[in-house]
């Protein structure tokens, strides 16, 4: 199986895509070849904030590391749920510095490619030989490998509570699916789904994934901000929590990071939108679902 690279630099750096492209070759998608770590990092360019304590790489590589010693008896996709926060409080980035796919190809191809040939690697169709999707390693914010982890975070986090983050990685078409959607990008939407996940009203993928798809339409008719208002953003948190990376510790392993010290949903906005979402999704057709199995049939 590919191992982790046998050069690892002291910092984290950018990897364009164009350079990253060449090292995805069959063998490593299969797991079967290692990353040619010397030659790749020649081809990298150095962070905009190298030399600070967030752009160093250890703290990563050991949390990958962490991550697949914990659950290297449990499916994979166990570990989501655990990565997710504590990578969005070890890297302390910017949205606009997340927005940038070079640094998510570094962490992949120069990082922890072994991370992502264990949690990715599945059986072909057709019962082809088991491949990694090459936008795992390279690709958009809600397929590679580590950008899905840290924007689930992002956006699932309740200003410095990242236990939505956890209960919305239990359920992987949060990730698969709700990432894409753009209306997940407003706070009290966000926090209404995963609501409605932890009190066990949407439990299957299949159900998330209906869920999701429900919301997403009626956003085309009904302005969920001005239903549902959020509260008013200010950046200070976020700015003070990035510049206290240079005194925090190593983010804790039982217990749940803190994340900025920014404003919660506002509480009625999210029951608001709770109680329709659970209207939507009690309509929404569910395959497997005897109601909707019925309406099905009623249809034909």
């Amino acid at each position: 199986m590919t191992d982790k690279p046998n050069l690892l630099p002291e910092h984290l750096a950018l990897l364009a895509d164009l350079n990253a492209a060449q090292y995805l070759t069959d063998g490593l998608l299969s797991g079967k070849e290692d990353v040619p770590a010397i030659a790749l990092n020649k081809t990298t360019e150095p962070l905009p904030y190298d030399g600070e304590s967030r752009a160093e790489l250890d703290p990563v590589r050991a949390l990958v590391e962490d991550a697949m010693y914990k659950f290297r008896e449990d499916r994979p996709t166990a570990a989501d749920g655990w990565l997710a926060p504590r990578l969005h409080a070890t890297l302390r980035l910017t949205r606009r510095e997340a927005a940038d796919r070079r640094i998510w190809n570094y962490l992949a191809l120069g990082v922890a490619p072994d991370y992502v040939i264990w949690r990715h690697l599945a059986a072909k169709s057709e019962g082809g030989a088991p491949k990694v999707a090459a936008a795992r390693f390279r690709g958009p914010a809600y397929t590679q490998a580590f950008s899905r982890l840290w924007w689930a975070a992002e956006l699932y986090r309740d200003g410095p509570d990242y236990g939505p983050v956890v209960t919305a990685c239990g359920n992987q078409e949060m990730l698969n699916t709700a990432l894409r959607m753009d209306v997940i990008e407003h706070r009290p939407t966000a926090q209404a789904m995963v609501r409605l996940i932890g009190r066990g009203t949407v439990t299957s993928t299949r159900e998330a994934n209906a869920m999701a798809a429900a919301i997403n339409a009626s956003a085309a008719t009904l302005v969920y901000d001005i239903v549902a208002p959020d509260a008013e953003r200010d950046g200070r948190p976020l700015r003070e929590w990035i510049e206290a990376a240079e005194s925090a510790p190593a983010v804790p392993r039982r217990d749940l990071p803190i994340g900025p010290y920014e404003e919660k949903t506002p509480e009625r906005s999210v029951d608001v939108l709770v109680d329709h979402f659970a209207e939507l999704f009690a309509e929404a057709p569910v395959r497997g679902r005897p109601d909707a199995d019925e309406r099905d049939g009623a249809e034909t």
